[in-house]
């Protein structure tokens, strides 16, 4: 489970779309617009941007968030990217989710 960095309470971004948009940014370095990662990933734009606020690094609740994704104005596009601490996120999540061999 998604925890933020500073605390032991759980996200309030949903696990799975979290999940989903991890592995969506590291596949992509150079950042997703806003508009695709909403077709992509079949949420609404308003949707979409309460999760990148509580997995950027805004402080919502008096509490830092994680600091995993930034949002980028590239013209008149936004643009969410993974940040090197989400990429260590996504990494770390890989590898606990990754079934052991015998």
């Amino acid at each position: 489970m998604w925890r933020r960095a500073t605390s032991e309470q759980c996200l309030s971004a949903d696990p799975q779309l979290t999940a989903l948009l991890l592995d969506t940014l590291a596949d992509t370095p150079e950042g997703v617009s806003l508009a695709r990662l909403c077709k992509q990933l079949g949420v609404r734009m308003s949707v979409l941007l309460r999760t990148l606020a509580w997995l950027g690094s805004a402080s919502l609740d008096g509490q830092p968030g994680p600091g995993w994704i930034r949002v980028e104005d590239r013209g008149e596009r936004q643009l969410a990217v993974l940040t090197d601490v989400g990429l260590a996120a996504h990494a770390q999540h890989a590898m606990t989710q990754t079934p052991q061999g015998d």
